[in-house]
């Protein structure tokens, strides 16, 4: 298939599908261009095509949108799609490691430790308006109990941007949840069974583990580099053990910070594609790279439905409005059944206004500048870790996100840097509670969202703490 013939197929599908309606405008020559990753003069050719079969129509300073003319049976056809009804389907301890996540998430503390984004960032007057103007808009779905799957004004317009992410979604494709944890937590549901093992690069973010864990399921810990997970680690693993399903932060992982490279992605999603293995992708931080170019989900490499896609806005836009999705793939009906089980849906007015800001709100614009300021943000807290440590510490080099993952020297416990930190009202995740085993005790990460002059302070003393470790 040539290039322009892929292109035009995805714009042709997410017309069918619905995510585009007759008369309704689709991006831009030069936007879809970014988006796909392709050329100027391919989307034109796909465009061409595409208006040549009646498909779309372009309007003079205006752009190109999906023909008014399509035939009402064609409507009704996508409408019915659209409409499916879901059919019923059969549906260790870590006290340390939710210690410290509770220390570390201390208000009083410098915020040296948690995950957390920098909710200066957040547009909360426009939020604020928006979430009252649709209330008044659609004041009875506002105060009813949602659909499992979410309000479909925020599925279709998830949908519309999922092409940044390398993929072709429709509405239905998509589940609206409770952030991006309960999305994580539906997938594992959906595919596990007590005492299943589960594939995860390691160092894990502590909440996986957590998750894990209480659903009775094993834990195997694929060692990760500078790229990702080690797929020849991975492999070997999916052969020797009946691995249920495998966990990836492919997009600047947490903690480590790292972008797996596209092929890197293909060859996982083929690997375990082969087995039938379900992979399970936590895509939040995918919005935050620093370059132009959005980097692709592995669900752009999926084509037999077995990646369960997950994200949310709690990094990018609002983290107390709790908002996220998964696309479940194959899974999708026992994904929908487990949602409707476990919380019945997720807040209606939140859905309504994020779907309005999506809209009308200057999304684009907003993640633009957010991008630039973390960019800034984790450059000066890398220099300020070089600086301050002691000699022999490395640091990550993110391309993306607002994580640091920072390495000690062999003998180093942070574990006991994190407990004197506290004393000083710093603080700073030990890397002992990104792993079931004994690892990582020579590192830790670092939140550099909201980097500023006391936390250039924090890290003077941090420094000095652990120059003082390392002399003890």
């Amino acid at each position: 298939m040539l290039l322009y013939e892929e292109v035009s197929n995805r714009i042709n599908e997410m017309i069918r599908q619905g995510t585009y309606r007759a008369g309704e405008r689709i991006p831009s020559i030069r936007g879809l261009s970014r988006q796909m990753r392709v050329s100027v003069n391919t989307v034109m050719e796909a465009y061409a095509g595409l208006e040549n079969l009646g498909v779309i129509e372009a309007r003079p300073q205006s752009g190109y949108y999906v023909s008014a003319s399509l035939s009402k049976a064609e409507q009704r056809q996508a409408a019915v799609q659209q409409a499916v009804e879901i059919a019923p389907s059969s549906v260790g301890s870590r006290d340390m490691a939710l210690q410290v996540m509770s220390c570390i998430s201390d208000p009083s503390l410098v915020p040296l430790g948690g995950g957390i984004p920098n909710t200066d960032l957040t547009p909360v007057a426009k939020l604020n308006r928006m979430l009252s103007s649709e209330a008044r808009r659609f004041p009875r779905q506002s105060i009813s109990y949602p659909s499992p799957q979410g309000h479909k004004l925020l599925r279709v317009q998830i949908a519309k941007r999922s092409l940044n992410a390398g993929c072709s979604l429709a509405a239905e494709d998509i589940v609206i949840t409770s952030g991006c944890v309960e999305a994580m937590n539906l997938a594992l549901q959906a595919v596990c069974r007590p005492g299943d093992a589960v594939a995860i690069g390691s160092p894990v973010y502590p909440t996986f583990l957590k998750s894990i864990q209480w659903m009775g399921l094993k834990v195997l810990e694929i060692p990760s580099n500078g790229e990702g997970m080690n797929l020849d680690v991975l492999a070997y693993v999916i052969k020797s053990n009946p691995v249920k399903a495998c966990i990836t932060i492919a997009n600047f992982n947490n903690p480590l910070g790292t972008l797996m490279p596209e092929a890197k992605k293909r060859e996982l999603v083929a690997l375990l594609a082969k087995q039938e293995i379900p992979l399970i992708e936590d895509d939040v931080y995918g919005d935050l790279a620093y370059g132009s170019n959005r980097p692709p989900s592995t669900r752009a490499f999926d084509d037999k439905g077995l990646v369960l896609y997950c994200s949310s806005f709690s990094k990018t836009l609002a983290p107390g409005y709790r908002v996220g999705w998964i696309v479940p793939g194959r899974f999708r009906e026992k994904v929908v059944q487990l949602k409707s089980l476990l919380n019945v849906g997720t807040s209606s007015p939140v859905q309504l206004a994020i779907a309005e800001f999506l809209t009308n709100g200057g999304y684009d614009h907003h993640l633009r500048s957010i991008r630039r300021f973390y960019a800034r943000q984790t450059a000066q807290a890398r220099e300020s870790v070089l600086r301050n440590m002691p000699q022999g510490v490395r640091v990550s080099l993110p391309e993306g996100g607002y994580i640091l993952w920072v390495e000690m020297p062999e003998s180093f416990d942070s574990f006991k840097l994190y407990e004197e930190a506290l004393q000083k009202g710093i603080g700073i995740a030990p890397g002992t509670i990104f792993t079931l085993a004994d690892r990582y005790r020579n590192c830790f990460r670092i939140n550099a969202a909201f980097w500023s002059e006391q936390t250039e302070q924090a890290m003077e003393t941090l420094g000095e703490l652990a120059g003082n470790l390392i002399n003890s």
